[in-house]
Parts: C-alpha cells; sequence; structure tokens
C-alpha cells in the first residue's frame, strides 16, 4: 500500500515579508507622528530653540570697544539652533537671550558661533517641523 498525502497535513510556512516591513515601519514613523503631535512646552534656560526663517537679530555684546548700536546685528540661517540663556520673563523688555549655535564659519552678515543675540518669541520656535523635513527629503528624492 502506497501512503498518499492528505489534504489535513499541516504544513509549515513562513510569515510574509510584507507584514514584517509593515510592522517595522509603524515601529520607526510612530514615534515621529507622536513627537510632532506634542504640545510645546514653557520656555526655559539651556532649552535648545530654532529660528523661524531668515531673521535679523541684536547682537548682545557689541564689537570690541564700541557701543550697542543698530547695525550691531547680524543674520540666523533659517531653522539655525540657539541655547536660551535668559527667558523672556526674566528680562525687562520680554526679549530672549540665546546662544548661536551651529555653523562654525564666520561670514558677515551671518551671526558667529556662541555669539549671543537678542530675540523676539515669535522668530523661534521650539522644535523642528519633523514631517514636513521628511516631506521635503521625499520630494528631493522623487525629483518632483
Amino acid at each position: 500500500m502506497s501512503v498518499g498525502s492528505t489534504p489535513n497535513e499541516t504544513s509549515h510556512t513562513e510569515p510574509p515579508l510584507w507584514s514584517i516591513g509593515l510592522a517595522v515601519v509603524v515601529i520607526l514613523i510612530a514615534p515621529l507622528i507622536l513627537y510632532s503631535l506634542a504640545p510645546t512646552g514653557p520656555l526655559r534656560e539651556s532649552d535648545t530653540v530654532f529660528s523661524d526663517g531668515q531673521q535679523r537679530v541684536q547682537l548682545m555684546k557689541p564689537a570690541a570697544g564700541s557701543a550697542l548700536q543698530q547695525q550691531d546685528t547680524c543674520l540666523l540661517d533659517p531653522g539655525n539652533p540657539l541655547i536660551i540663556i535668559q527667558r523672556p520673563i526674566d528680562r525687562s523688555d520680554g526679549t530672549i537671550l540665546a546662544q548661536v549655535q551651529g555653523n562654525p564659519s564666520i561670514e558677515w552678515p551671518f551671526c558667529p558661533p556662541h555669539a549671543e543675540v537678542l530675540l523676539k518669541t515669535h522668530q523661534i520656535f521650539q522644535k523642528p517641523a519633523i514631517l514636513s523635513g521628511v516631506r521635503e527629503m521625499l520630494t528631493r528624492l522623487t525629483g518632483r
């Protein structure tokens, strides 16, 4: 007698790769979405903030030997990181004293690194727009 296979036999199959890939994508994307939806907190000393577009700001410390004048200004690049030194509620004029971080090259009219600048709250934002950054990166990659 010959033994034939029956349809009730269980066969061992591997999970489909697309479901594993989908699980990996969800695990990687979920923190980005949660971060972008989280509200911003109050401004605190030593927080990192970013310049909102290209901004002309006033330098706190003037050039050596000169008084602080209107031309003692510099430009911040869009998204330039800054570290808060004094909050707006700690200052009488409501401005924020921040230290410029980032680009190590010193070129006029851009702010030199570690310079202290005065900012208003409308000139900064607290967290970068991750989803728009991802969208811009995808548009560059696709060439549209």
